[in-house]
């Protein structure tokens, strides 16, 4: 299970997803040009000591991460208030990559089209959205549950105990 973070806005935000990401194992795609710059110290902050846990990928723009993900056979989805599946009725698989778009406006309607799948996180009446780092936490953890990823954390953490 992959995450990819497009142009994101806010190093906070970043650095929390990136922290989710060596916690839990993913992957992590930064599909610049951020707005922000990636060395910034609240970024690193955020990220605290996990970023030297992480594996993650830096992408110089959308075509050059659309071109690895296509040649690599990722399937992408998308996290957008816009979507019209619900994040809990998909079938995830392992390789999938989960993208979030940036938290000032989202992603443009080119790069919604190229998402296998624009999915929603449901919410009470009249909320506009959650923010993008709860929102990344909720589907990675769905995601990770469905295949089984977290029964194979416990399964290592109670092989090293």
């Amino acid at each position: 299970m992959q995450i990819a973070l497009y142009q994101p806005d806010i190093p906070q935000n970043t650095g929390t997803i990136l922290r989710l990401c060596a916690c839990l194992g993913l992957t992590a795609h930064i599909i610049e040009p951020a707005g922000f710059p990636v060395s910034d110290r609240q970024f690193r902050r955020a990220g605290m000591d996990y970023l030297d846990q992480l594996d993650w990928r830096r992408h110089d723009s959308w075509s050059a991460f659309e071109g690895w993900r296509a040649a690599a056979g990722h399937r992408l989805l998308l996290l957008t208030t816009k979507g019209a599946t619900s994040y809990l009725d998909v079938s995830y698989r392992p390789d999938d990559i989960l993208l979030l778009g940036r938290e000032s406006v989202g992603v443009p309607a080119s790069v919604a089209e190229a998402a296998d799948a624009r999915l929603r996180i449901p919410l009470k009446s009249g909320m506009r959205s959650l923010n993008v780092a709860m929102a990344a936490a909720m589907a990675a953890g769905e995601a990770l549950r469905q295949v089984g990823h977290f029964v194979q954390l416990q399964s290592a953490q109670g092989a090293s105990e």
